[in-house]
């Protein structure tokens, strides 16, 4: 959880700094894996093998409970391919040409990542590295090659620092996506506009708490969040091959056949993968991703529907003008409600009078008593106004000032306005906020969503 916060904060400082922080770990960590790949396959060639137990080296009957294994280690061993589509997502970042620098550092990612695993995994079948609860192999290959020395250590350490900086891959790409779809209006629009840092900030915010949420409903189990990320990355990866495919047919320029045939194979590739890691890690989580995309596909359809409706009913023609009628009689009607005479209601009556002169002092009187009081005040202030009080026999405030409204807006002509002016003092420290106005917060709240009714919060700011 922790970890989450820290990313978000330094994502948040901006690209370069983000970038600058992450980078020098990254290569130390290659640095360590260069060394002990050069000296492990150095070791393989000039030393003996390793001593294979007789077990080993007997043939094991391929049943199920066996499938099973090599079906779940395959799709353990896939999960180490993801990452490759941040660099598709981050297309908009690179210099020009964009896409000529993001296919430079796709083939240095995937030549990095085939030299790493195919050298990892030699050296593990040669020296025979096998599980041990609590060791990692890696740990155990790096204690065989180098022992318990100074280079051991450096390699743990790093290996370490980058698994820890691996979450931020996320944060590289996943916002850019993000602005993306926003866009294209699959997904609310402020996730497209840049912080003050040029970095997507909504969209950072939102993974931070969208992971701090997938950590808790699955306990921070890395097995299941595993089969989460891999499982939708493949579905990703199998959709963006089989849309090349659609793409090089409708195209048909030259050589289209060659490259639909390599796409459709990857297609093929990444839907094995999704199946596999489906059938071998359903009750581990993947099938919570089952369920999630489909949600969120209608979700963001949902979401488009509501901007094209939007965009539809705010279309104005540019041939259209503003008819106005001089000699059409037109009020409005301005309803300032109040708890008591104050300092706030004075300044609140003061600017209602500059919108209109029929204005209507209304209070919600909880019992007769409260109501002669205030009645009572009101008659000694003699601001020239009448005050008009609502018994409320349930002691209800907004519902009575709401079925004001209501009744207002039935008898006044079509022409006429309706605005409700609400009185509310700003305190000088931000908790005292949470001890006043809640009242005015959702009266505001609640006339908003009315038709043909205006509201204004007038504010009195207080000094101590």
């Amino acid at each position: 959880m922790y970890k989450r916060q820290i990313l978000m904060l330094v994502n948040l400082r901006g690209m370069r700094e983000s970038s600058n922080m992450f980078v020098y770990p990254t290569y130390a960590f290659l640095l360590g894996m260069v060394a002990l790949i050069v000296t492990g396959m150095y070791q393989a060639i000039t030393q003996d093998g390793a001593l294979l137990p007789a077990a080993s080296l007997e043939k094991q009957p391929l049943n199920m409970a066996m499938l099973y294994i090599v079906l779940r280690a395959f799709a353990n061993g896939c999960s180490s391919m993801t990452g490759v589509e941040a660099i598709a997502d981050s297309v908009p970042l690179f210099e020009k040409p964009e896409a000529k620098n993001a296919i430079i550092t796709t083939y240095w990612m995937a030549g990095i990542l085939v030299v790493m695993l195919s050298g990892v995994t030699f050296m593990m079948m040669h020296f025979h590295v096998i599980p041990i609860l609590e060791v990692t192999a890696l740990s155990q290959l790096a204690e065989h090659v180098f022992g318990r020395s100074f280079v051991y250590y450096y390699i743990q350490v790093t290996t370490m620092i980058v698994l820890y900086l691996a979450a931020n891959t996320a944060y590289n790409g996943l916002p850019v996506l993000l602005s993306i779809v926003a866009r294209d209006g699959y997904l609310p629009r402020y996730l497209s506009s840049r912080g003050e840092r040029l970095t997507f900030s909504n969209g950072i915010i939102v993974i931070t708490v969208s992971a701090a949420a997938l950590i808790v409903v699955f306990g921070g189990h890395l097995d299941h969040l595993i089969a989460l990320y891999a499982i939708g990355v493949f579905i990703s990866f199998t959709i963006a091959q089989c849309s090349m495919v659609v793409h090089w047919k409708r195209e048909k320029g030259s050589g289209w056949l060659i490259r639909a045939v390599v796409n459709g194979i990857g297609a093929i590739a990444t839907g094995l993968v999704v199946i596999i890691i489906t059938l071998t890690k359903f009750s581990h989580g993947a099938w919570a991703v089952l369920v999630f995309i489909p949600v969120m596909v209608f979700v963001f359809k949902k979401i488009r529907s509501h901007y094209d409706d939007m965009a539809e009913q705010l279309h104005l023609p540019l041939e259209e003008n503003v008819q106005y009628d001089d000699t059409l009689m037109v009020r409005n009607y301005v309803i300032v409600p109040i708890s008591s005479p104050t300092r706030v209601v004075y300044e609140s009556l003061k600017f209602a009078k500059t919108l209109s002169k029929d204005i209507i002092v209304l209070h919600i009187a909880k019992d007769e008593e409260s109501a002669a009081k205030v009645q009572m005040k009101w008659d000694q202030w003699n601001p020239g106004m009448d005050l008009e009080i609502i018994q409320s026999p349930y002691r209800l405030t907004i519902q009575p000032l709401l079925d004001y409204v209501e009744a207002l807006k039935k008898r006044k002509n079509p022409q006429d306005y309706i605005t409700v002016v609400i009185p509310e003092f700003e305190t000088r420290k931000w908790w005292h906020r949470l001890l006043h106005n809640q009242t005015g917060w959702l009266l505001h709240a609640m006339l908003v969503i009315k038709e043909n009714v205006s509201v204004t919060t007038i504010p009195y700011h207080l000094n101590k």
